[in-house]
């Protein structure tokens, strides 16, 4: 593994499509039956090559991010729709392809796919702009494969455009860290000037601070390893502590990233009346027995569930303009098992992402 320094431009952004043809078959990371992160889950196999039907684009990766739902993916904690599967879902990569139809993207554009695969576009929720609530939404490396693999394929309207001023291996954690960090930030309902506090300090979290950052928000960060305790007072945080300790003020809001259910109880215990406490795993442990007196005062506790393309698109605009500055530290495909391995035992520096290409 390695820690990645930006110093140059990703090369096949600027390549002739002959120049990154593929082969019959692509080298890919499979989860078969899901197993703990210790008993290596996924094995590397060679899958045939995806081709783009209409509509489509097919994409060569050249970097995915590492994410905690991958984790929870391999790990059995999600029910999984399909297997065998290859996942990740903060993909990277060059257009190589494209299906009939297609008018968004040409062969060489480069361009990032989310976690959110597709979408109906017609159930109550997606008539509402809640596309990411769809009764019948599919999850990229999750309903589909993803980008722990060479290639992967996704409709045109799924990817997005990527900002110049990112590397490839920066770009990747701003596809789930980014997006679902901007949303759980807009959902913990901070005004500029307010004081945040971030439980877990990983791949979203060391995103949303410079977003908070960036709105005058005061960020008061609660973690328990002491690599994260610095990387947050480095990005700016006003106090660090863990979460059993009392910050020296009332917070305004809070988002939980790490996902363990005891944490909302100890941030409902440091944030004023009226408060929202927002929750932004995709799955958590146990919330212990509440007093309501903790949730009184019209204290306000939600979920965040997936993302909307809007929520990707203002974000990436958002990461440009501050700029958002990601720290990765990347590993090879074929140690994709010893990348999650790091994530569940919070020995990441930052975010974590596959360097495919």
């Amino acid at each position: 593994m390695s820690r990645h320094k930006s110093s140059r431009r990703h090369a096949l952004a600027a390549a002739a499509p002959s120049q990154i043809d593929f082969q019959i078959v692509m080298r890919a990371m499979v989860l078969e039956q899901p197993k703990a992160a210790e008993e290596s889950p996924l094995h590397l196999a060679e899958l045939p090559t995806p081709v783009p039907g209409a509509g489509e684009i097919r994409v060569r990766v050249s970097a995915c991010g590492i994410c905690h739902t991958d984790l929870h993916t391999v790990e059995g904690d999600l029910r999984l729709p399909k297997l065998p599967l290859v996942p990740g879902h903060q993909i990277v990569g060059v257009v190589d392809a494209v299906g009939a139809g297609v008018r968004q993207f040409r062969e060489g554009d480069r361009v990032g796919i989310p976690w959110l695969y597709s979408t109906c576009g017609e159930c109550a929720y997606c008539r509402k702009g809640l596309e990411n609530l769809c009764e019948t939404a599919r999850f990229t490396g999750y309903h589909v494969d993803g980008g722990y693999a060479e290639a992967t394929v996704v409709r045109e309207s799924f990817a997005d455009s990527l900002p110049e001023n990112f590397l490839d291996l920066e770009a990747a954690p701003l596809l789930c860290a980014g997006i679902i960090g901007y949303r759980a930030l807009c959902l913990s309902n901070v005004q500029p000037g307010e004081r945040l506090g971030l439980y877990g300090f990983g791949a979203s979290a060391h995103i949303v601070i410079q977003l908070a950052r960036h709105l005058g928000c005061e960020v008061y960060v609660f973690t328990r390893t002491e690599s994260h305790r610095q990387l947050a007072q480095r990005l700016g945080a006003a106090w660090v502590g863990t979460a059993h300790d009392q910050p020296p003020a009332e917070l305004d809001a809070a988002i939980i990233f790490a996902p363990a259910g005891n944490l909302v109880l100890d941030a409902l215990r440091v944030v004023r009346k009226g408060a929202t406490v927002a929750l932004a795993g995709i799955t958590m442990s146990a919330i212990p027995q509440l007093d309501y007196g903790l949730l009184y005062h019209e204290r306000m506790l939600r979920s965040v569930a997936n993302s909307t393309r809007e929520d990707a698109r203002t974000l990436l605009r958002l990461a440009a303009e501050i700029p958002i500055r990601t720290e990765v530290e990347t590993f090879p495909l074929a140690r994709a098992n010893e990348a999650l391995l790091a994530l569940k035992h919070s020995r990441v520096h930052g975010a974590g992402v596959l360097k495919i290409f």
